[in-house]
This record gives structure tokens, sequence and C-alpha cells, in this order.
């Protein structure tokens, strides 16, 4: 119940809009990991991405830009020409954009004139938690993650693989402490990450190479594992003990471990892991923690049919 079975993933291919299982790992770069939607046979198809350009609408992926341009202006935001700039494309058409999508409440904007800045507004926020909360895994993991912040007093998160990347999807903050956790939907590197690790653990050695032939083994913290032959030892110790440590190994004083969960197929479909500063915990404490862990996962598994 509670080991990590060395499986394909679910994934998501965005050019038919249908999940699959796939252990080549081609199609599990390409499209993207995830499993965090409910069954998908009776969703609409969509067009094949081999003619994405054929069906693209340029004013929207223009707008795209924008709201991704407005994504990384920080709190201050960004002022019409520096939209403009970011994005290359002319002030009057920023500014057009800007208006609708201020219009429909995705872009807030503060100060008049030229002093006038714009950032996301909070329509995005209200998708984002229709988006969560139609995600079956989170739907079923949250409360026993909140549980299990509640016995180890830790912070908590639930993640998905997408494109290589662990994302999550959920977190629960512990009692008392900082936020040392990234912010939700936020791409993280893999090798470097205890939830990561923990779906890597699941996947072959050559689905793993070709993961970070793809996008490499850049070091994070100063324990970031940043070889391969290092990373597959790792991964090996992983699937054995049944969870992933990551000792300062994303960031410098911070300690993380994590479990992959399964499907009722067997089938990775996600991580949880626990996040604690490094002074905080004992030594001795990681095998007691890393088995606290697994066993939570391991009763998510069985929610979802695994074991």
């Amino acid at each position: 119940m509670f080991g990590i079975t060395k499986r394909g993933y679910v994934i998501r291919n965005y050019g038919i809009g249908k999940f699959r299982t796939s252990r080549g790992y081609t199609s599990l770069y390409a499209h993207g990991l995830t499993a965090a939607f409910g069954d998908a046979d009776n969703r609409s198809v969509t067009p094949n991405t081999d003619n994405a350009d054929k069906y693209r609408v340029k004013s929207l992926d223009h707008a795209l830009d924008v709201v991704e341009a407005l994504a990384h202006g920080g709190r201050e935001g960004l002022a019409v020409t520096e939209v403009a700039t970011t994005v290359g494309m002319s002030k009057s058409s920023a500014y057009s954009i800007l208006q609708t999508l201020l219009r429909r409440g995705f872009v807030a904007s503060q100060g008049t004139g030229p002093t006038r800045r714009y950032r996301l507004g909070l329509s995005f926020a209200y998708l984002g938690d229709q988006v969560t909360s139609q995600t079956g895994l989170r739907e079923i993991a949250m409360p026993y993650l909140e549980e299990l912040t509640r016995v180890a007093g830790l912070t908590s998160r639930l993640a998905i693989f997408d494109e290589g990347y662990a994302v999550a999807i959920g977190r629960i903050d512990g009692p008392g402490t900082i936020r040392i956790a990234p912010f939700l939907g936020r791409r993280e590197l893999p090798h470097a990450t205890a939830i990561g690790k923990a779906m890597l653990a699941t996947l072959d050695d050559e689905e793993v190479r070709a993961i970070i032939g793809a996008i490499g083994l850049p070091a994070r913290g100063p324990n970031t594992i940043v070889d391969i032959d290092t990373l597959l030892h790792d991964l090996h110790r992983t699937a054995e003990r049944g969870y992933a440590i990551d000792d300062e190994e994303d960031t410098a004083g911070v300690v993380c471990i994590g479990a992959s969960v399964l499907d009722r197929t067997g089938t990775c479909v996600g991580a949880i892991s626990v996040t604690a500063l490094k002074h905080e915990m004992r030594a001795d404490s990681a095998a007691e923690i890393g088995a606290l862990v697994r066993r939570y996962a391991g009763t998510i598994t069985t929610e979802l049919g695994g074991r």
C-alpha cells in the first residue's frame, strides 16, 4: 500500500482532450502530465496540436501575452508602455486589450494618466478556485492534507506532474509557521524537490533521463543533485523506502519529505509532502516523518481505488 510502484503517468493529451497512460517520454513531455482531473472520456474533442496554427486566434493570443506579462509584473503592476514593450505590440493595442480585460475583472488598475498601472484582477482568483475545485485528486486529498498538517505540525502540499515539472495544486500551512512553500501553480524542478522526486521515482531510469535531458539539473539549493547517476541512485532509495527527501536541495535551510499517490491502475497521479525549516527538524525524525507522509499518501491512494 505504501510502496511506490514503477508505472507510467496518467497524462492529458491537450490535442484531443483525453487522458491516457503512457510510459513513453515523448507523449509524457509533449502533452504534459496530469491526473488532477477526473475521468475525461466524455470531454469534448478539441483540435489536434499539429494544426494549432490553423485554429489560432491572434487577438486572443495577444491578450494572453498581456496576461502573462502582468503575471510577472510584481505587486506594483505595469504601465501600458511597459506592457507594450514586454509583449512587443503597439501601445494602442496594449491599451485596448487592457481595457477589455479591465471591464471583465481580469485586470485591475490604480492611478491615472501616464502613472496608471495595471495588474491581474480578482476574476483570475475566482477561475483558479474553480479549476482546483474541479480537480478530483484535490477534492479527495485535501482533507487528508489538513489532517497531516495537524498531526505533523508542518506545512503540507499536494502536487501533480506537468510537462516534467512538479506543480503544487494544494497547500495547508502549518500552525504558527512562516510561509516557506512556493505558491500554487508554479512549476518546480522535480530533481530538487521531495514532491518532484517522489513522482520521478515511479518512472523507469530511461524516462527519468529523458525528462532531465530536456529540463536539465540546475542547482537550486546548497545540496541540489546535479548529476544524473546520483539522482537515479537517490530515486532508487526513494522507491525502496516509499518517500523522498529534499535536504536543502531546493532552498537553503529548508527540508521537505514527500511520497507519491497512485490510482486504481497503480499509476502515479501526484504526490504529497511536508515542509520544515531544517533547524526545527531533529536529525532522527526524518524517518518518522517520512513514514507518516507515506502513510497519508497510501490512504489517499486507497481512496482513489489504488493499493
